[in-house]
């Protein structure tokens, strides 16, 4: 068992109480709930205590002794954020489509070409377990030196029912190996393969037949995703695959107007999906519909960074009343990065939230994205000890000094993991 920790005098302690139940809207968003001179008591993996430094101090004077004690004068103590939508096992490097798409290609079009996922599709089937292990736990290490404690992985690199599962084992393997949680989502749908291209509803047929039931019996994923977008899933098409997956317990996702309008945020609140996530190209009426729903939006500003695409609107979503969330998207193609934090400037910089909304985002709301509101993305009594330390005097400069790293100290479940930046 771990020595308990007491983190004393923080600048603020963002709490953001009172959203386990449910994610944040609109005006709620807002609401971080900050104790100034702040202090939390850590033991047994979970929060024990939060509130000032005197409220604490009256609860456990007599058992200072037993803790390690964390000066967090001058900083910032948050939840420890949590990233709902990765593709984190892959294997290879696709730099080369980056310099593609500077001379001017799209990414449809290198997509249609054989690259994109399907390169990386190619470069997954050829790697092994192990080979997946290593690469993936590299960027496990990085997103927690980024204040990262819990991550969504997505399949979507195997395209076929042996290299899915692999995929998914090797994210099971991680989860049970390296300190950051790993939530699983099967995406046996993320592309049409290249020898069911002119008959897209076979490999369909294959995914809802043989995929689905193979992976929910091996246990090996909570959710199940698709790419609904013109030229690869119709959301006819969508809707099949995501209710087949209700039916083996595998609640449904969707990458949903990502390149083009094409109904996915509007087909998200039809089959009462978890989350939609990209949304770039979401309509008035899906937003209204998933707002009604209580769909999450999941935006990921550094995707349309990166494609040089104009970010989806986050602030319509927002006063529409969507629930939002952040995240990386982190691939090999078009988000090529586990900076959480980097995201978080994006959200203000090229959406148009606060900093109060993007912190929501990447915490309770993220969490929610995950099915995991009740157990982490806030800092209250009985919820897992996952914090960060933030060396910034005040949450608002985590976005105003932007593409800086400000993570000091993680803990995770009740360890220090990171200290002074570096992996413990």
């Amino acid at each position: 068992m771990s020595k308990a920790i007491f983190i004393r005098h923080a600048n603020e302690v963002i709490t953001l109480k009172g959203g386990s139940d449910a994610p944040l809207t609109k005006e709620r968003m807002e609401e971080l709930h900050i104790i100034k001179g702040g202090s939390v008591w850590i033991e047994d993996g979970n929060i024990q205590a939060v509130g000032t430094d005197e409220e604490i101090l009256a609860d456990y004077q007599n058992r200072l002794d037993e803790a390690e004690v964390i000066d967090a004068r001058g900083k910032v103590v948050a939840p420890g954020f949590v990233d709902p939508h990765t593709h984190l096992v892959f294997a290879g490097s696709r730099e080369n489509e980056f310099n593609m798409r500077l001379e001017g290609s799209s990414y449809m079009e290198i997509m249609n070409a054989g690259g994109g996922i399907h390169a990386t599709t190619r470069a997954t089937r050829e790697a092994g377990h192990e080979q997946l292990f290593t690469e993936s736990k590299r960027r496990l290490d990085k997103f927690l030196m980024h204040g990262v404690t819990t991550v969504e992985a997505k399949s979507g690199y195997g395209l076929s029912l042996e290299h899915e599962m692999k995929q998914l084992e090797v994210a099971k393997k991680l989860n049970n190996s390296h300190c950051i949680d790993i939530v699983s989502t099967f995406m046996g749908a993320h592309a049409v393969p290249g020898d069911y291209k002119e008959n897209p509803d076979q490999f369909v047929d294959i995914v809802i037949n043989e995929m689905i039931p193979k992976v929910a019996e091996a246990g090996l994923a909570e959710f199940n995703d698709v790419f609904c977008e013109h030229g690869v899933f119709t959301p006819e098409q969508s809707k099949r695959i995501l209710e087949a997956g209700l039916k083996y317990g595998l609640k449904p996702k969707i990458h949903a107007d990502e390149i083009e309008p094409y109904g996915g945020a509007e087909t998200a609140a039809e089959v009462g999906a978890v989350s939609a996530d990209h949304l770039l190209k979401a309509s008035d009426e899906g937003m209204k519909m998933m707002a009604d729903k209580g769909v999450i939006g999941v935006l990921l500003p550094g995707t349309a960074f990166f494609l040089m695409a104009e970010s989806a609107n986050g602030r319509k979503m927002i006063d529409t009343g969507v629930p939002v969330a952040l995240s990386t998207d982190c691939n090999p193609g078009s988000s090529p990065t586990v900076s959480l934090p980097l995201i978080m400037n994006l959200g203000c910089l090229k959406m148009g939230m606060t900093p109060a909304e993007v912190i929501t985002a990447t915490t309770i709301n993220a969490a929610h994205a995950i099915n995991r509101g009740h157990e982490v993305g806030s800092i209250e009594v009985g919820k897992k000890a996952d914090v960060v330390i933030l060396d910034v005097p005040n949450y608002m400069q985590l976005q105003y000094h932007y593409g800086v790293n400000h993570t000091e100290t993680v803990i995770k479940g009740g360890k220090v993991v990171v200290n002074g930046g570096r992996l413990i």
